[in-house]
């Protein structure tokens, strides 16, 4: 009996350093890629190109690659850099919830779904729907979103 409540013990204690271990890990950000929320006031850059027939990016701080632009985004894209060679092989696109120099369109959020938020674009006259990759920059879908495309 006295075997079978040491081994308990030791038991115990290894889980509890475990815990405070993934704790300290927790607090440190260890466990925070892929769901990275960079403060909102921040300017944020990815580099669309053109896979499978559509837009898609790369983004390995916020655990993306690939993630495609639908529901009426990859045409607004189009308008946003037909006058940016090569952009099928990629371009730049900054965005930010705060107006920045030299932002060229602007998304409005008009509404939510499910999944994902719908946002008015008046420079292309175009609505588009934004996946819940959102919010892997965002921890709520902003009201506007200042957007610049331009060469890489």
């Amino acid at each position: 009996m006295k075997t079978r409540f040491s081994i308990l013990r030791v038991l115990a204690v290894i889980i509890g350093i475990v815990l405070v271990a993934l704790g300290v890990a927790y607090h440190q950000g260890v466990f925070q890629v892929g769901n990275a929320h960079p403060p909102a006031n921040s300017i944020m850059v990815i580099a669309p190109y053109r896979h499978a027939g559509t837009w898609v990016f790369d983004d390995e701080a916020v655990g993306l690659r690939r993630e495609p632009f639908v529901g009426g985004v990859p045409e607004m894209i189009d308008e946003m850099v037909k006058e940016i060679p090569d952009a099928d092989a990629g371009f730049r696109l900054t965005f930010s919830t705060q107006e920045f120099p030299g932002y060229s369109h602007k998304l409005v959020w008009r509404r939510g779904d499910s999944t994902g938020n719908w946002y008015y674009c008046q420079q292309v006259d175009m609505e588009g729907w934004l996946c819940p990759a959102l919010f892997r920059y965002y921890q709520e879908a902003p009201k506007e979103i200042y957007v610049k495309a331009e060469a890489k």
